[in-house]
């Protein structure tokens, strides 16, 4: 008898979200997306030219970036479609077991969770323990940070990678199952590590990234409208002036979470010389962050209510 694709991936949603829970990341020379980063440092190597290079239009580089992001997309997709179909032909408790199995790799609360307390942890023993461990959660340089840019970009990392990590996994995997999720993971990855305007590492990617943050920037639109949404549930209140909050970012998507946070809490939120969220609010305080994480937590177990809802009503 063949398996119900929807108590299947319901099943593998809840188990997948038990392993985080109890297990977090698997070893990384057996997790998806840190293989995903590998074939993206690789091909990153060979499309974008070094910082010697001036800046202009350069569709030979951005042409290359959407040929090298297409390979991989597909590699990730199809592979997850094949796991997909040979669950398909076990019995329902393996097929479950299997696709959770999977899936778990391609979502990650625990560990954020742990990075942002950890950011907190070293603040509490001095400002340059801080930044330290915040470089291990941010892209951005931390150097000039004080105490609360310290703990306002922690709350911001943890807002937006509630999206990138969280929902918007889950939201492709109940619109494509097992792909749609890889092959989230697969683009959100390559916009963070392709997505840049300028010079970065030592190479330029305006062009050779442009198609990566373009497809990331898509692919997350709804589910981080999803994300702000959840936290307002999470809340049990709506943040008021979020559209407006939202807007402030260079990103149509990032400011929408962290917006929803910046209001929630009543902080302010902000990266130096790029913009401010919530610019009434407070210094963000260390119950902050206990509060923002109370708030990311709710809105895991909300994100799995939906999910699962949507599952049954196909």
């Amino acid at each position: 008898m063949r398996s119900d694709p929807a108590l299947v991936g319901i099943a593998a949603l809840w188990l997948a979200l038990l392993l985080d829970r109890l297990f977090g990341e698997p070893p990384a020379r057996w997790h998806p997306v840190v293989w995903m980063g590998h074939y993206l440092g690789w091909m990153g190597r060979h499309i974008a030219p070094h910082d010697e290079t001036p800046l202009g239009a350069d569709f030979k580089r951005f042409f290359a970036g959407v040929l090298a992001w297409c390979l991989g997309a597909g590699t990730v997709a199809g592979l997850a479609l094949l796991v997909q179909w040979a669950a398909e032909a076990l019995p329902m408790w393996a097929a479950a077991a299997l696709m959770g199995v999977a899936l778990k790799p391609l979502l990650s609360w625990r560990m954020l969770r742990r990075e942002v307390l950890a950011v907190e942890q070293a603040l509490a023993q001095s400002l340059e323990a801080g930044r330290d461990r915040l470089g291990h959660l941010v892209s951005r340089d931390v150097t000039r940070l004080d105490e609360s840019l310290v703990r306002e970009s922690a709350i911001e990392s943890l807002a937006e990678n509630l999206n990138d990590s969280l929902v918007a996994p889950l939201f492709w995997f109940a619109v494509a199952g097992l792909p749609g999720a890889a092959l989230y993971r697969f683009a959100n990855t390559a916009d963070a590590m392709w997505g840049y305007r300028g010079v970065r590492g030592g190479r330029v990617w305006e062009w050779a990234g442009k198609f990566a943050a373009r497809a990331d920037d898509v692919l997350s639109w709804i589910p981080a409208r999803i994300t702000a949404a959840l936290l307002a549930l999470a809340a049990l209140r709506w943040p008021r002036g979020l559209c407006k909050e939202a807007r402030r970012t260079p990103s149509p998507n990032s400011g929408w979470p962290m917006g929803a946070m910046a209001l929630l809490l009543d902080v302010r939120l902000g990266k130096p010389d790029f913009y401010v969220l919530h610019r009434e609010g407070r210094e963000a305080q260390p119950y902050d962050i206990g509060r923002a994480l109370w708030l990311g937590s709710r809105v895991v177990a909300l994100a799995g209510a939906l999910v699962t809802a949507a599952l049954l009503l196909q």
